[in-house]
């Protein structure tokens, strides 16, 4: 008899499901001494004849050794182990500003989509995953967003490579049943039977946390950001939402910054004076 362990998780050597599994192969290899076993990692090698032996088996055996589950300190000593490095800090946090004005040189849309995706992992009350973006690039677009910016935010806006409006969607509900497969119809229905004042409070609170991720992940891939709510909402809306379904939040300048352009850095607080521990 021939056994296949095929193991389809991202994590890999540190898979606690395929020290799992390879532990039922070893009772069922017990049982049968006659078993041919080979085993293989679906997204590290797509899935191989069972001829093949088995990537990370034993040399020796081709038998994967899963004879020791992880202690919680060693699960946490690999946890921690994902700390970023003081250069993807200062990527994202320590060195990255707002940017006042942006070098004339566009942004690939492949960046913007890679950013998207990224800030999408992050976590929203029940995956609702209100936030929608648009874009504004052409000339066009942004003759329709002129009259809405504020004169201090006008020039640099209309100069940028990109500008993104921030949008929250207060019909976002009737996507749970593909965002939250197991309960959607009954958190569709839930926060359908809510007053708009509460479904508008959820979604806004959420996108703006999305639109938080989505500053972190366009700084992780090296572009600048300015973030702001010099503008006039209603005007955009108008301009671009027509139907009353997304309302704009706020408007994010995105390119490469022109660095002699940016202001000192403010102050910032103290940990100790807006921070306790309960």
């Amino acid at each position: 008899m021939n056994v296949l362990h095929i193991d389809s998780s991202i994590t890999g050597e540190e898979s606690v499901s395929r020290r799992l599994t390879a532990r039922v192969v070893d009772r069922l290899s017990e049982a049968s001494p006659d078993l041919a076993r080979r085993q293989t990692s679906l997204p590290q090698h797509g899935l191989s004849p069972v001829t093949e032996t088995s990537p990370g088996a034993d040399a020796a055996s081709g038998i994967y050794d899963a004879t020791v589950i992880p202690t919680t300190d060693e699960i946490v000593d690999r946890k921690a182990a994902r700390e970023l490095d003081e250069a993807a800090l200062r990527t994202i946090f320590l060195e990255a500003r707002t940017a006042n004005g942006f070098l004339d040189y566009p942004v690939r849309r492949e960046l913007l989509a890679r950013a998207v995706e990224l800030a999408l992992l992050g976590p929203t009350s029940a995956n609702g995953l209100p936030l929608r973006l648009v874009f504004v690039e052409s000339a066009e677009g942004k003759e329709k967003l002129r009259p809405s910016l504020l004169a201090g935010n006008l020039e640099k806006t209309m100069a940028a490579p990109v500008t993104a409006i921030i949008a929250t969607d207060l019909k976002f509900y009737e996507q749970f049943p593909r965002t939250f497969p197991d309960r959607g119809e009954m958190l569709k229905g839930t926060m359908a039977a809510m007053q708009p004042a509460a479904q508008r409070e959820i979604a806004w609170d959420n996108a703006v946390l999305q639109m938080a991720y989505f500053i972190v992940a366009l700084r992780s891939l090296g572009l600048d950001t300015g973030p702001m709510v010099g503008f006039d909402r209603k005007i955009v809306d108008e301009a671009f939402f027509p139907d009353g379904n997304w309302v704009s939040q706020y408007l994010i300048n995105i390119g490469y910054g022109d660095d002699s352009k940016l202001f000192p850095r403010l102050p910032r607080f103290n940990v100790d004076e807006i921070a306790r521990f309960a």
